[in-house]
């Protein structure tokens, strides 16, 4: 609209730049909204897994713990 108020190149050249803006911005809205939707399905794919993912860890937390040491000796007359 710029240029066609103004008639000059500097106004033409800006009105394109500003489409090319509204473009971009067009595109990168476009491709939050697929990764936001990507990242929701993968949520709801995993989210059935969840227990299966909270034992797991709990076994590796159980190997990573050091093993008990030998049994003490006793004294006395126990």
């Amino acid at each position: 609209m710029l240029s066609s108020v103004l008639r000059s190149k500097r106004a033409i050249s800006v009105n394109v730049a500003i489409m090319r803006a509204f473009v971009k911005l067009r595109e990168v809205l476009l491709t939050h909204k697929e990764l936001a939707k990507k990242l929701e399905e993968l949520e709801r794919k995993y989210q059935l897994h969840e227990s299966d993912i909270q034992a797991i860890f709990e076994v590796i937390k159980r190997l990573l713990e050091p093993p008990p040491g030998p049994p003490k000796p006793r004294f006395g007359l126990n």
